[in-house]
């Protein structure tokens, strides 16, 4: 063995305290870092011949480091849908490298947790036990294999097994949607479906809901045609939900393939209150629901639940490698996502949900959609900003009161000052032809006084400006 590594092996007690205190500081003051910031010069070190051992390199790693590091997981980053991992995601997520199980394993632990971790959730959104699911990236993965699933299914309707014979076997494939995240575009041309395969159905006026009349008439032009609709269940922008209620009596009569992007608007069904918004998704032919965005635990991490695992092991299943367990006598995840090297996502999962449990996601929810309906009723009542769409969830999309020749300058210079500032971090948005700024909340640690900060920061930065 090497000699370092011998001498950091002996060492291993001192090194994981080392890790917890450099862990615990960065923590216990994640709220007074920037949350944005800016980068310095930087000069990259040469690979060194002779390693200077774990305890050195995490010396050398805050001397060059710490200084450019941030509080992204804090409470006061709204800029992406971005949750901080919960303490219990943490504690799972440290306790997945220590452990370094292969999730792809088809028995054991890993098999056990991730199955046990899915089974969490769908109890938690109310999903029908008919749905599997398993661990993927994230959301972009998890419409890659939502939208993979869909077209095995499409190319069953025209006697093709696509898995096997390729796209090019299919017709033109046409994928409708109204307001479709950019992850599902970028799968289209992953897939081979090809960006322009996209069908964009009108929206309701002043909203990102899809036109069910629009709808209708397309489905109606194109009877008999094997279709695929995308449904939004939480739009970046306003936290639209497409009417899923009518989606599901329109698939039903049109019998098209229903892919439901609920990313972070799933987390919906978590809460009493908003939990309607999901009615008709339980017919759904696959969901993506993101984990570390409303869920709170570490990057990266989403779920893909469907109704169809057959056609999901035909896009996914591993073929020609001897090494691997027949997937048609045994079960293994890895022949069910675009990964076969899984890291065991579902375990800070796992430890999350079973810390905190249904109720605890209930507040989370509750929390984060209060105090972004106080930061909307704060600009609704100002003369210096405005709303450009009601606050429906956790999401405030808004804009600046300036001229509409000088909004792009101004917003852009805003946005500069106040991520620069490191008080709280946004991002630049259009909605319905107007520029305008986006504050996401979905972290557990936001409370009432972030918003009074970050409201207070705003306000001065106008009133410079």
């Amino acid at each position: 063995m090497n000699e370092t590594l011998f001498q950091d092996l002996q060492q291993m007690d001192q090194l994981l305290q080392q890790t917890k205190d450099i862990s615990s500081a960065f923590l216990a003051g994640i709220d007074k870092l920037p949350v944005d910031v800016a980068k310095g010069a930087f000069t990259p070190l040469s690979l060194p011949k002779q390693g200077v051992g774990a305890s050195q390199a995490l010396n050398i790693f805050k001397t060059r480091y710490e200084h450019m590091l941030a509080g992204n997981a804090g409470a006061r980053y709204w800029g992406f849908v971005t949750g901080g991992a919960t303490p219990a995601a943490i504690a799972g997520d440290w306790l997945t490298s220590v452990y370094d199980m292969n999730a792809a394993n088809k028995d054991g632990a890993s098999f056990y947790i991730e199955g046990e971790t899915i089974s969490f959730l769908r109890q938690l959104f109310g999903l029908p036990d008919a749905y599997t699911g398993v661990f993927t990236s994230g959301a972009t993965m998890s419409n890659f294999s939502g939208l993979a699933i869909a077209r095995q299914w499409l190319g069953n309707r025209y006697g093709t097994d696509v898995a096997q014979e390729g796209i090019a076997a299919l017709p033109g494939i046409k994928i409708l949607s109204c307001t479709p995240h950019s992850s599902t575009v970028k799968s289209m041309a992953m897939l081979g479906i090809g960006r322009n395969a996209l069908v964009k159905i009108p929206s309701l006026p002043g909203r990102e809901s899809v036109d069910l009349t629009a709808l209708t008439a397309y489905l109606e032009a194109h009877t008999g045609e094997p279709l695929i609709f995308v449904a939004a269940a939480g739009t970046v922008n306003t936290v639209d939900f497409d009417d899923l209620q009518s989606l599901a009596v329109l698939k039903q009569q049109y019998g098209f393939y229903l892919h439901v992007d609920a990313a972070f608007g799933g987390f919906a069904a978590c809460h009493p209150a908003y939990r309607n918004l999901l009615q008709g998704w339980e017919v759904a032919d696959s969901i993506t629901i993101d984990a570390h965005k409303w869920l709170n635990v570490p990057y990266d991490s989403a779920m893909i639940f469907t109704r169809h695992p057959k056609l999901q092991m035909a896009a996914f299943r591993n073929v020609g490698a001897s090494y691997l367990p027949d997937p048609d006598e045994f079960f293994v995840y890895s022949n069910y996502t675009p990964e076969n090297s899984r890291r065991l996502r579902a375990l800070p999962a796992w430890h999350t949900l079973m810390a905190y449990g249904a109720n605890g996601y209930a507040d989370i929810v509750e929390n984060n959609v209060r105090l972004t309906k106080k930061l909307g009723a704060l600009i609704e009542a100002s003369d210096t900003f405005r709303l450009l769409a009601p606050v429906n969830l956790c999401v405030a999309c808004f804009t600046l009161n300036v001229p509409a020749g000088e909004l792009p300058a101004a917003i852009k210079q805003f946005l500069q000052t106040m991520n620069e500032n490191g008080k709280v971090v946004m991002t630049p948005t259009v909605y319905q032809g107007i520029p305008g700024i986006r504050a996401a909340l979905v972290n557990w640690r936001t409370t009432a006084e972030d918003v009074d900060l970050v409201w207070e920061e705003m306000s001065q930065l106008i009133s410079v400006h």
